[in-house]
């Protein structure tokens, strides 16, 4: 599933890329967010991280900057007191976000082309491995002691204690 997600987010930037030669001026830049492609304005400073007025940042990322941090739905992230000026700078009437630093607070994959300003973000880790949200292990199948095919799913509803071994 990653590979197809980076197949297809690599032929987005490659249509991103060939679509808009002015990209490249400074004057509009491209961030590919949760496979969607979103052209925003300028940055307040020239920077290889994104800044997002908070408009931006939640049309793009769909995420709002709360009191208790970045939120999505009922899913939050704590910004850190102490590195606030990482993520957060006020020009003006303009509150701007740093989408980059955020990136690297959650360990989400990131990649910057400068010399066509388009970002892109990857999935964050709880995206990649979506059933831990859930608490829901996947369904798989093996031979019980006596050869038996048995599948997690048939035991959905009662306590299963799994043990693992590995040669390597």
């Amino acid at each position: 599933m990653l590979k197809a997600t980076l197949f297809v987010c690599a032929t987005l930037l490659l249509g991103v890329l060939s679509a808009g030669a002015e990209a490249g001026s400074g004057a509009r830049r491209t961030v590919i967010y949760n496979g969607a492609v979103h052209d925003v304005g300028d940055s307040f400073e020239q920077s290889k991280d994104l800044w997002l007025s908070l408009k931006d940042l939640t049309r793009v990322t769909k995420f709002v900057l709360k009191p208790q941090g970045m939120c999505y739905e009922k899913l939050c992230f704590p910004i850190p007191k102490a590195r606030t000026k990482q993520f957060i700078s006020k020009q003006g009437k303009t509150t701007w976000f740093n989408v980059s630093e955020f990136a690297r607070l959650v360990h989400q994959p990131m990649a910057y082309d400068e010399s066509q300003a388009v970002w892109y973000f990857g999935p964050r880790a709880d995206e990649q491995n979506g059933f831990i949200s859930s608490l829901e292990a996947p369904n798989f199948s093996l031979p019980d002691q006596n050869g038996v095919m048995r599948s997690l799913a048939d035991f959905r509803g009662k306590k299963v204690l799994l043990v693992t071994w590995a040669s390597w």
